[in-house]
């Protein structure tokens, strides 16, 4: 039995974020550290505890014993602006929010441990990397999981080129109502699966529930998309005149790389990247989809297999890392 805890935690900065709890206090190991799971770009955490097809990411983490956290940072999920800006970047989110989930979650698990695993989603694991990057001597980091996240832009899918060769113009778009707009693509995209394949498989995910799948995409922010798509121009980030990839090479925490193979949003070359940077002497990669059942962005929480080939290796991981 999976109990669920939300709480509103002030950033400091005009926004009450929205954290989640999780756990089974049946099976909670306290020797194992906490989950901390960071979100990415136009989504919150309730791709993490859903699945169209059975148990969640969050749910099967719980039933292995994790205690599990997700941060929904500024303009994610629940999270609320009180004052202050609206539009924020990723000097925002991966140097103010982050630490503060952090230390909201070092104040209230219950685990026996020091540190925390770090799990950042797409996005969310470029958000982590800043945020090690900027605070590599006191970080609170033991483990550290990307799940399909860049981190320099090594290979870029043609269309993710052809969005990012004018930032300017990017950050100008004013976005809202991005979560009616998928809910209406959604048939067409049963209609036409190509349509979506840079971004999932809708053979191997089940599409018919629409209106739940589509509840974890929020609106972006002009700043970070004007932010990301310099990011693709230039290849390498740069956050508040720090290059992350340049800055990683102190950080030694177990890293685990899960990528979907024929993802057309983040493509394995991008996301592997970070084996280049990190100074983890213990690194390993997971790379899900073949040519016969190929597997995209959104398939590595989604898809019909990912209990087989992506939860249960990743409780493995950090079990074994753990223990």
């Amino acid at each position: 039995m999976m109990l669920h805890s939300r709480f509103a935690v002030p950033n400091g900065a005009g926004w009450d974020l929205d954290v989640r709890h999780y756990f089974d206090p049946t099976r909670r190991d306290p020797r194992l550290p906490p989950v901390v799971m960071i979100p990415g770009y136009c989504m919150n955490s309730f791709i993490l505890d859903y699945h169209p097809a059975g148990e969640s990411l969050i749910g099967h983490l719980a039933a292995q014993g994790f205690e599990v956290w997700a941060g929904n940072l500024r303009g994610q999920g629940d999270s609320k602006r009180r004052r202050g800006r609206r539009s924020y970047g990723f000097a925002d989110l991966a140097l103010v929010d982050v630490p503060e989930v952090l230390r909201f979650v070092g104040r209230h698990n219950h685990s026996e441990r020091d540190g925390v695993a770090l799990v950042g989603c797409s996005l969310g694991a470029t958000i982590a990397y800043t945020y090690l990057a900027h605070f590599h001597d006191d970080h609170g980091v033991e483990l550290l999981v990307n799940f399909g996240g860049p981190l320099r832009w090594n290979r870029v899918h043609p269309l993710v080129y052809l969005l990012s060769r004018r930032p300017s113009l990017i950050g100008m778009v004013p976005v809202r109502g991005t979560r009616h707009l998928m809910r209406q693509a959604v048939p067409w995209a049963q209609r036409f699966p190509w349509l979506v394949s840079f971004y999932l498989n809708p053979d191997i995910v089940d599409l018919s529930h629409a209106d739940e799948l589509v509840k974890t995409i929020d609106d972006p922010s002009r700043r970070l998309n004007f932010e990301i798509a310099r990011w693709i121009k230039n290849k390498e980030l740069v956050v508040q005149g720090l290059n992350v990839c340049h800055s990683l090479y102190s950080i030694t925490a177990p890293l685990l790389c899960i990528v979907a193979g024929q993802d057309g949003i983040v493509t394995p070359e991008a996301a592997l990247s970070i084996l280049d940077s990190i100074g983890s002497a213990d690194t390993e990669v997971i790379e899900v989809g073949t040519d016969d059942i190929p597997h995209a962005h959104a398939d590595l929480f989604l898809a019909d297999g990912a209990h087989e080939h992506v939860y249960q290796p990743l409780a493995r991981w950090l079990r074994s890392r753990s223990l």
